[in-house]
C-alpha cells in the first residue's frame, strides 16, 4: 500500500484499517503517526523502521508500549541474505500495490492495481521513449505514493536505469533548501530523464530567470543580457514552429553555445526528455522549457485509477497545450463532449470504463486536450463559464507568482485570486522603488505591491488571450509558501482547493465585499 505520508491522523488510521495491512515499512514520521494511533490497529502485527537520526527514541517506545515486532530494515535485509527464500511470482491478475489518492477532491480513495495493469502501462510507454536503457540517469523526487512516480520508477528499474533521489526543494542551485554555493540535485546527478508535475516546471523556468537573465552584472547594466537572451529565444522559437527562417544548424550551435547551454546547466546539462502530468501545463511554460533545455518535454494523461496509463505525447511532438494520443493499453472516449462522472461503469460489451469527471476534446490528429475538471467550471452571474485550472495555468507565469489559486463566485460577475508571492521578485520591486516596509507580510499589504503583482497577472493574462471575465479582478497577496506540510497542497504540489478556500474564507469574502 502506498500513501501520502502527510495525511491527517484520522485518514491515517482508516487507510491501515481499510487496507488490513499486517506489516508496516516506515521512517521515523510515520512511526510516531502509527504509536499516535497504535491503539486503533488490530491487524498491524510487525513494523519495519528505516534507521534515520532521532528514530531511536520512537522504536524503544514503539516496543514498550505496543505488541508489535519492530525491526530495522538492514537486520531484515540480513535476515534474508543468510535464510534466503525462494520467490513466490504473482499471477497477473494478483494485486501489486493498493495506492491511496491525494485527496485533493475528497476523501483519499485506495486504488487497488494489479501487476497487469502496473506492465501494461510501462510496456506501452517504452513504445514512446526510444532507446531507454542502463546509460540513462532518472531524477527521483515525487512522492513514491504518486502514480507518475511509481510508473517512472517501475518503469527505470525494468529497463535497467539508474535512479537518484532528490526533493522538490533541493532540485536546483537556487532552490529554497540549497545552501548559496552549494550544488542542487540535478546539478550534482546530471540525470538524463526527469518526470515533472507544473508547480516543479515553474520552478525550474523561475530559476532560469534567475540565474541566466543576470549572468553578468555589467551586461545587465547595458541590457545585453536580456537582449541576447531574447534574441537567441525567439529564433529558436521561430525555428520548433516550422520557420526556415528559424536558428538552424551552426546558427543554433551558437545559440547554445552563447546562451542555451547555461540553462541546461541548472538541470545537470545531460537532459533528454522530460514527462510533465498531474495537472495542466501552461503553454508558455512548456515553449520556454523546451527551448531552453533543447530537450523534448512531453505531457501525458492519467489518474491513480488508471494506474497511469492514459495518453502520452509522441517524443517528436512540439506542439503545447495537449496530452498526446491514447496509449497502447488504453482506450478514451468523449461523452457529451466531456469525461463525465467519477465512477466506473462496464458497457453493453462488457469493457469497464472509467469516468474521470474531466472536460477535455480530440484533435484531427488523434491528440487529447484536457481543458478542466467539470467541478472547476463556475458560471458567472452574467453566464460565463470561467475555466479556474486554465486560468491558473495562465497566470502563474507572471514572476512574481510563486502559486495561485482563482475563485469564482457564481453571484458575482467577476472572479478573484489568491497569490502566493515570489519573495526574491516583489522584493527587488520593492528595493528599485524604494518603498519601505518592515517585513514580508508588511510588503504583501501594500497597495503598491498589489497593484504591481495585479497589473502583472494582467500581462500574462493577455499573453494568454484570456477573456476580460477571466482576469482576476481582485487579489490577495500570500506571503507564506503553500507546502504539503501546511495541507493546502498534495505532496505533487496539486491545489487542494477546498482547504484554501476555507483557510481563507474571510480573505475571499472581503475581496468580494
Amino acid at each position: 500500500m502506498l500513501f501520502d505520508v502527510l495525511l491527517d491522523l484520522t485518514n491515517f488510521s482508516i487507510l491501515l484499517f481499510q487496507t488490513e495491512v499486517t506489516t508496516v515499512i516506515c521512517g521515523h514520521k510515520e512511526l510516531k503517526k502509527l504509536i499516535d494511533i497504535s491503539g486503533q490497529l488490530d491487524t498491524v502485527k510487525r513494523v519495519v523502521y528505516i534507521n534515520e537520526e532521532g528514530i531511536s527514541d520512537e522504536v524503544s517506545l514503539a516496543r514498550n508500549s505496543t505488541s508489535w515486532v519492530i525491526e530495522a530494515f538492514d537486520e531484515v535485509g540480513r535476515l534474508g541474505t543468510e535464510a534466503p527464500v525462494e520467490a513466490n511470482m504473482p499471477l497477473p491478475s494478483d494485486v501489486a500495490v493498493i495506492m491511496y489518492t491525494s485527496g485533493s477532491t475528497g476523501l483519499p480513495k485506495g486504488v487497488m492495481m494489479t501487476h497487469r495493469n502496473v506492465l501494461a502501462t510501462l510496456s506501452a510507454v517504452m513504445t514512446i521513449v526510444p532507446a531507454l536503457g542502463c546509460k540513462d540517469i532518472y531524477l527521483a523526487y515525487l512522492p513514491l505514493a504518486h502514480i507518475l512516480e511509481l510508473a517512472a520508477e517501475a518503469l527505470m528499474a525494468a529497463v535497467g536505469a539508474s535512479i537518484g533521489y532528490g526533493s522538490p526543494l533541493t532540485l536546483t542551485d537556487t532552490s529554497s533548501k540549497i545552501k548559496k554555493g552549494t550544488l542542487g540535485d540535478a546539478s550534482a546527478l546530471k540525470p538524463t530523464l526527469m518526470t515533472a508535475v507544473p508547480a516543479i516546471l515553474d520552478r525550474v523556468r523561475d530559476g532560469v530567470r534567475k540565474k541566466v537573465m543576470p549572468s553578468t552584472l555589467w551586461m545587465l547594466r547595458v541590457g545585453v543580457a536580456k537582449k541576447l537572451f531574447d534574441i537567441g529565444y525567439n529564433r529558436r522559437l521561430a525555428a520548433i514552429n516550422g520557420s526556415w527562417l528559424g536558428a538552424w544548424g551552426l546558427e543554433k550551435l551558437l545559440w547554445d553555445t552563447l546562451v542555451f547551454g547555461k540553462v541546461r546547466a541548472i538541470l545537470g546539462g545531460k537532459i533528454r526528455f522530460v514527462l510533465s502530468g498531474g495537472a495542466p501545463l501552461s503553454g508558455d511554460t512548456q515553449r520556454f522549457i523546451n527551448i531552453c533545455l533543447g530537450a523534448p518535454i512531453g505531457q501525458g494523461y492519467g489518474l491513480t485509477e488508471t494506474c497511469a496509463g492514459g495518453t502520452f505525447s509522441e517524443y517528436d511532438d512540439t506542439s503545447v497545450g495537449r496530452v498526446g494520443a491514447p496509449l497502447p493499453c488504453s482506450y478514451i472516449k468523449v461523452s457529451f463532449g466531456f469525461l463525465a462522472i467519477f465512477q466506473f461503469q462496464d458497457d453493453e460489451k462488457g469493457m469497464r470504463w472509467f469516468y474521470s469527471g474531466d472536460i477535455g476534446r480530440f484533435h484531427p490528429d488523434g491528440c487529447l486536450e484536457i481543458i478542466d475538471r467539470k467541478k472547476d467550471i463556475v458560471k458567472l452571474q452574467h453566464g460565463e463559464y470561467v475555466s479556474l485550472g486554465k486560468v491558473e495555468a495562465a497566470l502563474i507565469v507572471s514572476p512574481y507568482v510563486e502559486n495561485i489559486m482563482v475563485h469564482a463566485d457564481p453571484f458575482h460577475n467577476y472572479c478573484v485570486a489568491l497569490v502566493v508571492v515570489a519573495h526574491n521578485e516583489l522584493e527587488s520591486w520593492a528595493s528599485q522603488q524604494g518603498i519601505k516596509y518592515s517585513d514580508f507580510t508588511d510588503l504583501c499589504q501594500k497597495q503598491e505591491a498589489v497593484k504591481e503583482v495585479l497589473g502583472s497577472l494582467a500581462k500574462a493574462a493577455k499573453q494568454a488571450r484570456l477573456e476580460k471575465f477571466e482576469i482576476p479582478a481582485k487579489i490577495k497577496l500570500i506571503p507564506e509558501p503553500w507546502t504539503p506540510e501546511s495541507g493546502l497542497v498534495t505532496a505533487a504540489l496539486k491545489l487542494k482547493r477546498e482547504v484554501i478556500r476555507k483557510t481563507y474564507e474571510n480573505d475571499l469574502a472581503q475581496l468580494y465585499a
